[in-house]
């Protein structure tokens, strides 16, 4: 017998069996046998998971040769000048302009930035190679006159190219690097000389899918010919050429390649990851724990196939976590322009930090805990003689400001059928300085729901504000309501009480209303008698709307009329006045 008053005698519904969710699913059919799993390392004393970035990388744009290499539509000169252009006022400096060898298009770009003086002289440019004499004759040659230029060589490791594209044997592909760098060393020093400071990067290409001990090899025979020492470092650069494995284990192979590289001190060793399984960020931030020195990639993740890691991203989440990406991110929108302009491609609105509403909020949770975080924060700052950005940022839902990108807050919060009361108020307080009390906030967010149910789709902030004027706030153009007030005057009796004379429109007619009362707006209340309006203010909440000469005032006044409990708002530059014109909404929106 059980226990009378244990739960399962209070329970509600069937009993719910304790099981996995996947004990319900099925098989689905695809030919999952064609792949197999991605070799793991060993590596049990691994450190790269303790480690914490504290300090930008070196960063390297490739979007002027891998970003442009998988356009549809190649930038032309002029673009390419764009994107060179953008890239080195954002403040990278390292940007590779192109494939030279590959034909007259890239080889002329690299001749024009250079004869032009394009190239601030702290800024090294990078070309890639392939490991052909010719081309890489070829390739040097483009850099005549450069101040700072690194050549970059690379060549196939994989095993699938080793017998399937080069046919060839390991120690076939090891020599093909070792003699395209000393070739490169070769024509470096008979074209370039001293006039050029010059650096050299190889890279081992499908590295996430050659043997690490294999790889290892490959560019220690690299650096036997390079022999990198004090103040000669080589760029080692371990490609995800295409994305094969977790973040997690890519972060192992960095790990052990550091760990067995035996001249680790004069190696820049450099991380480009691609996107396939779309982890391309996460696998470039575990590879500098790693030991990554470096980052390949493009803005905004262009590039081949599903595109480089998005070195914005990468950025903006350094930024983001208080360390200095020190790449200027500040004008987002006219970086975004410009890379839209450039590549002939949009940018998708929820994309990281650039996206047209990755810092906007529909739901009205969302909305409410945003607006509560910005006064919060006013508040702070204004308690401690400070400014909002002196303060450590602290909005639900935001992990940014949008103010360090060059957003401004009017997109922050916008309104459709799943926005609350929090978003409706945000925008009233941001776009026209309204701060409505609580209560008042509920009153109307019902009636923009009653809008976004009936029309459907998003309430632009021009629309809210229409609706709250039409609904508090009568104007000439626009009149409707009992009473249009024309005058106030106020003057104190020998009771200590104030007497109100106010000149108004009530009903089509004109009629001077009169009364007293413990201030204006118990005066004005005593007047509606006259036109047999019984009013009872429940709360009363005023606030300025700017400071200085001739700022406005606004008062929110609830009110008990009839049967009806409602809000009216007046707004003016004199807060008695403000107070009565909210007591004649609120009787105005009883009437109608």
């Amino acid at each position: 017998m059980s226990n009378p008053s244990s739960p399962a005698d209070h329970a509600v519904g069937r009993r719910t069996p304790v099981t996995n969710a996947t004990q319900l699913q099925r098989p689905s059919g695809m030919p999952v046998h064609k792949y197999g799993g991605y070799e793991a390392v060993d590596i049990p004393d691994r450190t790269w998971p303790d480690n914490r970035i504290t300090a930008a990388p070196r960063w390297l744009s490739t979007d002027l040769r891998d970003g442009n290499q998988a356009l549809i539509d190649p930038m032309s000169p002029a673009r390419k000048r764009e994107m060179f252009d953008l890239l080195v006022r954002m403040g990278y400096k390292e940007i590779e302009v192109g494939f030279p060898s590959s034909g007259e298009t890239d080889f002329a770009f690299v001749r024009s930035i250079i004869e032009e003086g394009a190239i601030p002289e702290d800024v090294t440019i990078s070309v890639l190679t392939q490991a052909r004499e010719e081309l890489i004759e070829r390739t040097v040659e483009s850099l005549r006159g450069a101040h700072r230029a690194t050549v970059h060589l690379y060549n196939a490791t994989a095993p699938t190219f080793r017998r399937v594209v080069f046919r060839g044997s390991k120690d076939q592909v090891k020599q093909i690097a070792v003699d395209g760098t000393r070739l490169v060393m070769e024509y470096a020093d008979k074209i370039l000389g001293d006039e050029t400071i010059f650096g050299y990067q190889y890279s081992p290409e499908i590295f996430t899918d050659t043997e690490l001990d294999f790889a290892l090899e490959v560019c220690e025979a690299v650096c036997d010919v390079w022999q990198p020492e004090e103040g000669r470092e080589i760029i080692l650069n371990l490609p995800a050429t295409v994305e094969r494995s977790t973040p997690s284990t890519h972060a192992d192979r960095f790990e052990w390649m550091s760990r067995h590289l035996s001249r680790r001190a004069h190696v820049c060793l450099s991380v480009h990851p691609h996107n396939d399984r779309g982890t391309a960020v996460a696998a470039a931030e575990l590879a500098i724990m790693a030991g990554a020195d470096r980052i390949e990639g493009c803005l905004f993740g262009q590039g081949e196939r599903t595109g480089n890691v998005d070195l914005v991203t990468l950025g903006m989440n350094l930024f983001s976590q208080g360390v200095d990406p020190q790449i200027d991110f500040s004008q987002i929108d006219e970086i975004r322009r410009t890379s839209e302009y450039c590549n002939q491609m949009e940018i998708h609105p929820r994309h990281p930090y650039a996206g047209d509403l990755v810092y906007t909020a529909f739901s009205g949770s969302h909305q409410d805990a945003i607006k509560k975080g910005f006064d919060a924060m006013e508040a702070e700052a204004t308690a401690a003689g400070k400014t909002v950005d002196d303060l450590e940022w602290a909005v639900p839902y935001l992990p940014i400001d949008p103010k360090d990108v060059g957003r401004s807050y009017e997109a922050v919060i916008r309104v459709n059928s799943q926005s609350g009361k929090g978003g409706i108020a945000y925008v009233l307080k941001n776009d026209h300085k309204l701060d409505l009390p609580r209560r008042m906030q509920i009153e109307f967010s019902r009636i923009i729901q009653e809008k976004t149910d009936a029309e459907g789709g998003e309430v632009t902030p021009a629309a809210i504000w229409s609706a709250f004027q039409d609904e508090y706030l009568p104007t000439p153009e626009n009149a409707w309501g009992r009473i249009a007030l024309r005058s106030a005057q106020t003057s104190s009796t020998s009771d200590g009480t104030d007497a109100l004379t106010v000149e108004a429109v009530v009903n089509g007619a004109d009629t001077v209303l009169t009364g007293s009362g413990n201030g204006p707006l118990a005066a004005f209340i005593d007047s509606l008698a006259a036109i047999d309006t019984d009013v009872r203010v429940l709360d009363y909440v005023e606030h300025t709307m700017s400071e200085g000469a001739g700022a406005q005032a606004a008062a929110y006044v609830e009110c008990a009329i009839g049967d009806k409990v409602l809000w009216g708002v007046g707004i003016d530059a004199n807060i008695v006045r403000a107070s009565i014109k909210a007591v004649a909404s609120a009787v105005n929106r009883a009437a109608r």
